[in-house]
């Protein structure tokens, strides 16, 4: 009897260390957008093409970028695992930045861009790296949500839409890039949700990060 419950003791105390790893490796997870409002965020030239709209961040203007300044990790990642949730409307072209770093207006100039785009007239799709390993199918339809995570360890970057691998590429130790994208390659930095153009409307919700080693 005693060894009976000694077994259902052990069995009970593996359970609940169990319960607590798996607890504290979701904790990895930090989210970078609260739902409701864009503190730890700046948008540049045309802030009102960004808003909050049940829990997403709606996107639809001139064209303007919403950087994130926030807390974690002092907003400069090396090695990282970005997922958001995205929503495109039909003829929508956005894309998310990252190891950029902030400018007032213009396209960032440093870091790069994953495409977000089902259906626009640009042929580059969602989930590819934009002028450097791009992607020509699309990977969701508009107007679902659908989970885009990109992953960099290292010189390797992966992109996934709704776990569907889309790109692996490893950054050459010397890229050749051409004069006007010299500053698209690997470094650190933060993250920057793209509004393309008036007519491009694109939702993002439930965006967090988690360091990798």
């Amino acid at each position: 009897m005693y060894l009976r419950l000694f077994v259902i003791c052990l069995l009970t105390l593996a359970s609940g260390m169990g319960a607590h790893a798996a607890e504290k490796a979701g904790n990895d997870w930090q989210w970078l957008f609260d739902g409701r409002t864009l503190d730890g965020w700046r948008a540049s030239e045309a802030p009102g093409s960004f808003n909050v709209r049940d829990g997403a961040i709606v996107v639809r203007g001139p064209r303007s970028h919403l950087y994130y300044l926030g807390a974690v990790d002092r907003h400069d990642f090396l090695n990282f695992e970005l997922q958001l949730e995205v929503m495109t409307k039909p003829g929508a072209n956005s894309g998310v930045y990252f190891h950029t770093a902030w400018q007032d207006e213009g396209w960032p100039a440093k870091g790069y861009e994953v495409q977000v785009n089902n259906s626009q007239g640009d042929p580059k799709r969602t989930g590819g790296l934009y002028a450097v390993e791009d992607n020509y199918q699309a990977p969701a339809k508009d107007d679902v949500w659908f989970t885009l995570r990109i992953r960099v360890e290292g010189r390797r970057i992966r992109t996934f839409v709704d776990d569907k691998q889309i790109v692996d590429y490893t950054q050459p130790e010397q890229p050749e890039r051409p004069a006007d994208m010299l500053g698209r390659v690997l470094s650190s930095g933060t993250f920057a949700l793209q509004a393309h153009d008036p007519g491009s409307e694109v939702h993002y919700r439930n965006i967090k990060v988690r360091r990798l080693p």
